[in-house]
């Protein structure tokens, strides 16, 4: 296999509708933790998908429900795929190589293979950035199944969502338009991401998230915000060549209002340094 990063160059280029969740996540956790197994990983993906196309040939592909809980049985069942709740900010329960090898992770790992294995059987299927708390739906004829992975896969009713959402936004929090919204596969792999980044701030590691942020930028090469927060991560870090040349970047993606504004006087400040 190609080095990892000349890979997630390659799926920058991508449509997101031809992106590889599985595959693209699988580069990330390779350049995280070199030293893992990554090719049985890469075994265990193919398995998966082996598993899912024959799970799909014993289902009514109209038959939604049957769909879901099929595809939990065989990731929460046969497979053991479950939410790490003893250790949940430890950095492997976002790699999905140790994912894989622990059967634990965070909800948006665990997605990615959700996503993986239902894509495999041909069943449509997304990720929704539901507010603290990842889920995956899977839409069919009359409406979306919606699956907590992070408890196993289990199908979550109207009252359940509502439930989980007021223990994140209080007793008055009630579902709305837009929060089962569909996220793109190139969003997925930026939310796996992000916990990285998080942690490794919160660790006072900034060069290390200063490496995580620019690998995201390898498939997202237009996300203004992530070219704004690598600026920022240079310039702390002193870099400041770098710190400009990214808000150039993010200024040629968003021109105008008041991030700009103050891209554009931090960089007016840092071209005096460098005088």
């Amino acid at each position: 296999m190609i080095d990892p990063r000349d890979a997630l160059d390659a799926i920058g280029t991508l449509p997101d509708t031809e992106i590889d969740i599985g595959d693209a996540a699988l580069q990330f956790a390779r350049i995280d933790a070199p030293e893992a197994d990554w090719e049985a990983a890469r075994i265990h993906l193919s398995d998966l998908a082996r598993a899912a196309s024959a799970l799909a040939d014993t289902i009514d592909e109209t038959d939604l429900a049957a769909r879901a809980v099929g595809l939990s049985g065989l990731l929460g069942g046969r497979f053991g795929y479950s939410g790490d709740n003893k250790t949940y900010d430890d950095l492997a329960n976002a790699n999905l190589i140790r994912v894989i090898e622990r059967r634990r992770g965070l909800p948006v790992a665990l997605g990615v293979l959700w996503l993986h294995t239902a894509h495999a059987a041909g069943w449509a299927a997304h990720g929704v950035d539901f507010p603290a708390h990842f889920l995956v739906a899977m839409p069919g004829a009359g409406g979306q199944s919606v699956l907590d992975v992070f408890h196993g896969g289990t199908p979550l009713t109207s009252k359940d969502l509502r439930a989980l959402l007021k223990q994140v936004g209080g007793d008055t929090a009630e579902l709305r338009p837009g929060l089962l919204r569909p996220m793109s596969s190139r969003r997925v792999l930026l939310r796996l991401q992000n916990n990285i980044l998080t942690r490794r701030l919160m660790a006072n590691d900034p060069d290390g998230a200063l490496i995580c942020a620019e690998d995201m930028l390898r498939i997202a090469p237009d996300h203004a915000s992530l070219w704004h927060q690598v600026a920022l991560l240079n310039q702390k870090l002193d870099r400041f060549a770098a710190a400009l040349r990214c808000f150039d970047r993010f200024l040629a993606l968003v021109p105008e209002g008041e991030a700009a504004r103050e891209a554009r006087a931090i960089a007016g400040t840092l071209r005096g340094r460098l005088n």
